[in-house]
Parts: structure tokens; C-alpha cells; sequence
């Protein structure tokens, strides 16, 4: 029987590939269909029927992978904060040659990730705060991160007085500072260029955590 010329065509995209390859490759297609919308269109104009027909999906498909849209917003937050989080593991840190040469190159990769693709700030620091799943989500992160960092500055100082938390809130300052900065030179609201954010980041970071610990070890002695 002759196919007529309104029956549906195969997808030929998954031809070859076995089932859970075939699922694997569409929730890939819809992450970086919706990272796309997300950074441009933003997340109200990031809808399951949007993603669909950009991804030239069927929505049924969609499904199969996430709950609803805000699953699949959550998923091209994290996707996007692991891709920083590489590029940061990756920067040649460890070859610094002072404190602050290594909170520069930080800052650099940090800088370097979100300018080369403005969506990713977008995704990361404007559509976190609009969405309520999404600034749930965030905040669960943010919170996670302030506990790494406050981990790594008792560690780097050595000796910590107990029961001090002056670094919890150093770094929630440094984690939610950060962030607003980016956001606002992204947007323009700080003019300056990449190479002067990165060297004001870098050098304000690091005297807020060499602050941080004076404040400390300042209490500490006024204890005895």
C-alpha cells in the first residue's frame, strides 16, 4: 500500500541504536534543546510544547525522560553548573605561584566559561532566581557549596577556633557575591572589561577569606 502523502515520517535518528540508547540520545537532545530556550527565550518560553517542536519531538517522548518541564529545567542547571565545574577543575591552579595568582586563574576560568556562551549565565544566575523550581534548586546548591568552601578555608588555615563560624559566613558571602556580580556584568551593569573582573574577583576574594580568618583568630584570643 502506498504511503500517502500526510502519513507521518520515520525518524530516521535512531535508527541502529538499541532502545535505552535511543532514550539516551533524546533526553541528550531535549537538554540542549531546553539549555537553548532557557538562555534565550528564558524559562517562560521554555515549555514541554516549545522544546518538542524545536527538538522536532514528539511529545510523548519527552515524557519518557522527565516528569514535567521544571524536571527538565533542574537537568540543563545542573548539566550547565558540571560543565563549570569542570572547566574549573581543569584551570591551572596548581601551578600558581602565590594565592593570589591562583584565585586569579580561578576567576579566569569561572569568567572565561560564562562569557564564551551567555546563555550559560543566564541559565546559571537569571533564570535560577524567576522560576521557583529552579531557585529551590539553586539554593540546595548554593547551600552545598558554602559548605565546601567553608570546609576548604578551616582546612587551609590550619588551627581553627572551635565553634567559630565567621567562615560560614565569609563564604556565603563569597558564593551569593559572586554570582551577583557575574549576573550584573553580563547585563552591563558593571563596565569593565573580562580582564579587570577577573583581577577584582580575584583580589576581593581572597581578602575577604584572609579577613575572614583574622576575624577569627581575633575573637579567639579576646576569649582567653
Amino acid at each position: 500500500m502506498p504511503i500517502s502523502a500526510t502519513s507521518p515520517r520515520r525518524d530516521v535518528r535512531w535508527v541502529g541504536l538499541r532502545p535505552n540508547e535511543r532514550r539516551e540520545q533524546r533526553r541528550v537532545l531535549l537538554v540542549d534543546t531546553a539549555f537553548d530556550l532557557l538562555g534565550t527565550e528564558g524559562a517562560a518560553g521554555t515549555t514541554v510544547r516549545a522544546v518538542c517542536a524545536q527538538a522536532a519531538l514528539n511529545p510523548r517522548y519527552f515524557y519518557e525522560s522527565f516528569e514535567d518541564i521544571d524536571a527538565l529545567l533542574v537537568a540543563v542547571y545542573d548539566h550547565v553548573a558540571a560543565q563549570l565545574a569542570q572547566a574549573i577543575s581543569v584551570a591551572p591552579i596548581r601551578a600558581a605561584k602565590s594565592s593570589l595568582d591562583a584565585a586569579r586563574r580561578g576567576m579566569e576560568a569561572i569568567v572565561r566559561f560564562i562569557d564564551e556562551d551567555r546563555r550559560r549565565a543566564r541559565v546559571l544566575y537569571v533564570e535560577a532566581l524567576g522560576n521557583e523550581a529552579l531557585a529551590r534548586h539553586r539554593l540546595a546548591m548554593d547551600r552545598a557549596a558554602v559548605v565546601s568552601l567553608e570546609e576548604q578555608a578551616i582546612e587551609a588555615a590550619g588551627a581553627w577556633p572551635q565553634g567559630e563560624r565567621v567562615s560560614q559566613v565569609g563564604a556565603a558571602m563569597l558564593i551569593g557575591g559572586i554570582s551577583g556580580v557575574l549576573r550584573d556584568w553580563i547585563d552591563g551593569r558593571i563596565a569593565v572589561t573580562r580582564d579587570q573582573l577577573v583581577d577584582d574577583l580575584a583580589e576581593l576574594s581572597l581578602a575577604l577569606g584572609e579577613t575572614t580568618e583574622k576575624i577569627a583568630r581575633r575573637r579567639a584570643r579576646s576569649k582567653k
